[in-house]
């Protein structure tokens, strides 16, 4: 893969995109590339969190406009179509997904962002969805940003297309925190082990309860997650979790 690199360390996948000098544009090879790579740790029992990075001073600065002139309607919707499973991939598979945000995340860059399972950015990090300036608003972007930051700040960026800062990003809900661009790798890769640190039974069936249960009633949503935790009550992980914590022993994680 040239857009794409995947290395393995412990229970921890990094997933960076090494498009730097096209400022990690969402190119239809690239969101092909990354869907890829996605797929391949899903089944994986040794991943238990996935960190996605970036090359250079952007992380990614969205579509690749060079391939959004003179095509028909088709081929737009065959790229939006690739970009859209690019997005449910992320928030399919298994272990979390943590972006790691170093620099500019624009457009479907600021929709990747937002997708994510949870998201660590640079104090110098920026976010907007700057479409409207050019006559192509951010429609897809807007899927995940109003689901992470509401109607009207979404709205805001949307019509706008101003940026906001990392500060501000993390005070609306797009990202978990800002940190210094100096502790940006630490501070993600210790979120991860956290997370790695867990039952990847549980965490894997939390996280597809998180998205299912989401847009439902509060009735529905009930009645969906009493039946989830329920069936993860009989796992061995959570009886051997609840025995642990009894006997004030660490627990013994079989993923079962």
């Amino acid at each position: 893969m040239s857009n794409v690199r995947t290395v393995f360390d412990g229970p921890l996948a990094v997933v960076t995109l090494t498009r730097p000098e096209r400022r990690n544009a969402l190119s239809f090879d690239l969101m092909r590339e990354l869907i890829d790579s996605l797929q391949a740790i899903a089944p994986r029992q040794d991943v238990r969190a996935v960190i996605l990075a970036a090359e250079g001073k952007v992380f990614s600065s969205g579509h690749d406009l060079s391939e959004m002139t003179g095509r028909g309607l088709d081929d737009y919707r065959e790229i939006f179509d690739v970009c859209t499973h690019l997005m449910t991939t992320l928030q399919s598979i298994p272990p979390p997904v943590i972006a790691e945000v170093q620099g500019t995340a624009t457009a479907a860059g600021c929709q990747l962002v937002a997708t994510c399972d949870l998201a660590v950015a640079s104090t110098d990090a920026t976010f907007a969805t700057p479409g409207v300036k050019i006559g192509l608003f951010c429609s897809t972007p807007m899927v995940a940003l109003t689901r992470a930051i509401g109607r009207k700040r979404a709205m805001e960026m949307l019509l706008t297309g101003r940026a906001i800062d990392a500060a501000t990003a993390a005070d609306w809900g797009l990202v978990n925190r800002a940190v210094a661009p100096e502790n940006l790798k630490a501070e993600t890769r210790q979120l991860a082990e956290q997370i790695a640190s867990a039952s990847p039974l549980t965490v894997a069936t939390g996280k597809q309860a998180f998205y299912r249960q989401i847009d439902l009633d509060q009735a529905g949503a009930y009645g969906y997650a009493k039946e989830v935790m329920s069936q993860n009550a009989v796992a061995d992980d959570a009886q051997e979790g609840i025995s642990a914590f009894l006997e004030k022993r660490k627990a013994c994680w079989t993923g079962k």
